[in-house]
């Protein structure tokens, strides 16, 4: 199933199944993304026998599909440098040797700064000149747990949905770390639906790509991760309990703005569709 969370013309908000070019309203079975995560198998259950025998539907045209968890629970954990040819450009970007992690790298985006598919991006030049675009993979926990083992990983996985880490690069340099260029509002689009996991038996072989104004500035593949998904999750989980709900990005592909020469920077008006297979297409623009 594909899964949103959307907005109908009175503002209450929803989920539902995407059916073509209609929704399967679920408000039956749970009244939120993380209501439904939280019940498990039974309640992924009585999602598709809602929609196997759906007699009402709602056209998509007719609401505002917003980001599939508009509100997570904590922040959203990101994986940086976890393609060769990205962690490579990235150190050559800041005058470094390049040389790749020898261990996953873990940030996190705050909360504030999730939006929706279609949602604009702010660009406030007395915040940032250097606002950049990050494609991703992204993936949402649904069984709990802690110290998983790499076998058992992709079983706590509750569905998958595409991520721009739209980043301020400047601010990464002067904090000396990843959180405040990562975490400025309206930075983290995510959508524009959650793919339910045993739709994607292997994560690990999906393209994704990201255009620029039509023009396609990433096009890889999750083949290229450095860290697996299963890695991701066996050591993020160590001594560490990953909650129901949780949403883990998996690392972006090389082409980044930052990695051009010279570099390019977002400016408003730009439009930016970040797309992974199998899942769907964010499409932002910059304001």
């Amino acid at each position: 199933m594909k899964l949103i969370t959307y907005q109908d013309s009175n503002g209450a908000q929803h989920i539902g199944a995407l059916r073509n070019n209609t929704i399967v309203p679920l408000d039956a079975v749970a009244p939120s993304m993380l209501a439904l995560i939280d019940l498990g198998a039974d309640g992924l259950a009585r999602a598709k026998q809602a929609v196997a025998s759906a007699k009402a539907v709602t056209p998509a045209s007719s609401v505002k599909i917003l980001a599939p968890i508009p509100r997570p629970r904590q922040n959203v954990i990101c994986v940086g440098m976890n393609y060769v040819a990205h962690a490579i450009e990235s150190d050559r970007a800041h005058g470094r040797e390049p040389k790749l992690p020898e261990h996953p790298v873990y940030f996190t985006k705050a909360v504030s700064a999730v939006c929706g598919p279609n949602d604009d991006i702010p660009l406030d030049p007395k915040v940032t000149k250097q606002l950049d675009y990050e494609v991703e993979l992204a993936f949402v926990i649904g069984q709990p747990g802690k110290n998983i083992e790499r076998d058992a990983a992709l079983g706590h996985i509750f569905g998958y949905t595409v991520v721009n880490d739209v980043s301020a690069r400047e601010l990464q340099n002067q904090h000396l770390q990843f959180f405040k260029g990562k975490s400025l509002d309206r930075t983290c689009p995510i959508g524009p639906c959650i793919v339910t996991a045993d739709e994607i038996p292997d994560p690990g072989k999906l393209g994704l790509r990201l255009k620029v104004n039509g023009e396609v500035r990433q096009n890889s593949n999750t083949a290229d991760l450095i860290f697996d998904i299963p890695k991701i999750i066996e050591a993020l989980s160590l001594g560490m309990t990953l909650e129901a709900g949780t949403i883990i990005s998996t690392g972006t592909p090389s082409g980044v703005g930052m990695g051009m020469n010279p570099p390019q920077w977002l400016k408003a008006g730009d439009v930016m569709e970040a797309e992974v297979d199998g899942i769907g297409t964010l499409t932002n623009r910059v304001v």
